[in-house]
């Protein structure tokens, strides 16, 4: 998938052919443990990358690097406390353990499932927002054609590409980028790259 998307986008979009060719080879990989990827795109809610590696670091840490929904659910409140996680990402991360724990091969089902099956599985837990989702999808789900409207550093790098005079909103966003289909998440991975992000800059969860 990835190389044939960086074969597509620089011939649909011209404007990404020079991000591209600077950038190099796209890099995303698909993860095959789901668990571990919500707990660190919540933790990733809102903060810088270099915060959410740091935390995301001591709460594996406390776990011993085995980020498995029981091992989760043992952390007491003190131990969140001194990762950095706000109670507000604990409840999340906790009701996204309780699920995981609860529900007979909710990995498999998560990793074959379609994006909208993926949605009304996790959005209803506390916490996780179309933006965690989005992450999630392009960082460890391995979708294809992911645009994540709520995130600021895709709004600001699409203003530079398209040379806009502000950030545009989701419905122009959308308009945009309809030339990056079917490979919208690997373009998107390259508009935050071209700005040294490694990805997800968000506004919301």
């Amino acid at each position: 998938m990835l190389r044939a998307a960086e074969a597509h986008l620089p011939v649909a979009c011209p404007r990404l052919a020079p991000v591209i060719a600077r950038v190099g080879p796209c890099t995303l990989e698909q993860a095959t443990d789901v668990f571990p990827s919500i707990v660190r795109a919540v933790i990733a809610q809102l903060i810088s990358t270099a915060a959410a590696k740091t935390i995301t670091a001591r709460v594996a840490a406390q776990v011993k690097n085995r980020m498995t929904p029981a091992n989760v659910l043992a952390l007491t409140d003190d131990q969140w406390k001194l990762c950095g996680v706000s109670g507000g990402k604990r409840r999340a991360i906790r009701a996204a353990a309780e699920l995981f724990a609860g529900t007979r091969g909710l990995n498999r089902k998560l990793l074959t499932a379609t994006d909208d099956e993926v949605r009304d599985l996790l959005l209803p837990l506390p916490g996780i927002g179309p933006w965690t989702l989005d992450m999630l999808m392009m960082f460890s789900l391995g979708r294809p054609d992911v645009l994540p409207v709520g995130d600021l550093g895709i709004r600001a790098g699409v203003k530079d590409l398209f040379r806009l005079k502000q950030l545009p909103d989701p419905a122009k966003l959308t308009k945009l980028t309809q030339t990056w289909r079917p490979y919208r998440t690997v373009a998107c991975w390259y508009v935050w790259r071209s700005r040294g992000w490694d990805g997800g800059t968000a506004n919301a969860g």
